[in-house]
């Protein structure tokens, strides 16, 4: 399937690179990945596990392909998406029957999306163009494919469970690969953006997904409140506890993403890159991994000085000296990858 020429009315983001709306800790794990000597090597030899072909073919038997001629609609929706933000290879796109609002890009070598019955009778076009693109988003930034790779350990977790220690090491791996995770929905949900143009769809989607169909029930300054509400979270058990929830779960809460989407669309990122101040795909091989490092490091203590939660105000001394650990070890480790990179060239 290639991308033809779909709604011309949003703006284009001719050779955008995924940098332009990843969120900086998210794309400091991607600019690490992608810049490790035989990193795609030991990535294949892992999907060897996985069967992609499988899966696809079980969507394939099971599901309903997006066509010209079914689901019309929403197979535009996933061509205008991938015409935005000029992904080289339209996605096949599959609706599969399950009453559960979800949506996944999933595979390695050509990553397809799958939305679940439950989420297309949930949305209105326009909510569900966000979420078309927010898995758009996933695909050009390769989060299919290491989304793939943290299935492979889930699995594998499972099956070493016996083994001493096997698993509590799977289980720290994973912990690290949800926060990633987390990090990831956040750049999605900006991919969701730039496709659809749509700030108000993006956060009427996000609402629904929390509290179902029934949008005149309610309210989307209640729910900026609610937002305000789970981050100043009472006292330190309270911010403790948030900090547990979060640990096995691979998406944060629909009112996190509610604020980090208006947050972002407010702060001028947004309006930068519709005007055409971007991140070219042709500079990705340039990306430096130290300078990714650093923006992961300022986002985070961003979100500390924003956030009002009084756990975060206990550990973040804590917490500060972890990131500036971090910041050095893999600021050298980085830089040495940026020369070698420039002795390559």
């Amino acid at each position: 399937m290639t991308s033809n020429t779909p709604d011309r009315s949003r703006t284009r983001f001719p050779g955008i690179s995924s940098r332009a709306y990843e969120h900086p800790a998210d794309r400091s794990a991607l600019v690490a990945l992608r810049s490790l000597s035989g990193f795609d090597t030991v990535l294949k030899r892992l999907a060897g596990l996985f069967s992609e072909r499988a899966i696809r073919l079980m969507f394939l038997g099971g599901s309903v392909r997006a066509s010209e001629t079914q689901f019309r609609n929403i197979n535009d929706m996933v061509r205008d998406s991938a015409y935005i933000l000029d992904l080289p290879e339209v996605p096949e796109l599959y609706v599969t029957q399950d009453p559960t609002p979800n949506a996944m890009a999933i595979g390695t070598d050509h990553p397809f999306i799958v939305l679940n019955t439950g989420l297309v009778d949930l949305l209105d076009d326009e909510e569900l163009r966000f979420v078309v693109a927010h898995e758009v988003g996933h695909v050009l930034s390769g989060h299919a494919v290491y989304r793939t790779m943290a299935l492979i350990l889930t699995n594998l977790g499972s099956r070493i469970a016996w083994l001493p220690f096997g698993n509590i090491a799977i289980s720290a791996i994973l912990m690290g690969l949800n926060e990633w995770q987390r990090k990831s929905e956040l750049s999605a949900d900006r991919a969701g953006l730039l496709a659809g143009q749509d700030v108000d769809a993006g956060k009427r989607a996000l609402m629904k997904l929390a509290g179902g169909g029934r949008l005149t029930e309610m309210d989307a300054e209640a729910f900026r409140e609610q937002a305000r509400e789970y981050d100043a979270a009472g006292d330190v058990r309270d911010g403790l506890l948030k900090f547990l929830n979060l640990l096995s779960r691979s998406h944060p809460y629909a009112v996190v993403r509610f604020a980090e989407l208006e947050h972002w669309a407010n702060e001028g990122d947004y309006q930068r890159i519709l005007g055409g101040d971007y991140p070219r795909r042709t500079d990705d091989a340039n990306a430096s991994i130290s300078e990714e490092i650093k923006n992961a490091a300022r986002a985070y203590r961003e979100s500390w000085s924003r956030s009002e939660d009084p756990f975060i105000g206990v550990v973040k001394g804590a917490a500060e000296g972890a990131v500036n650990v971090g910041e050095k070890i893999f600021s050298r480790f980085g830089g040495r990858g940026d020369d070698d990179r420039n002795r390559d060239s």
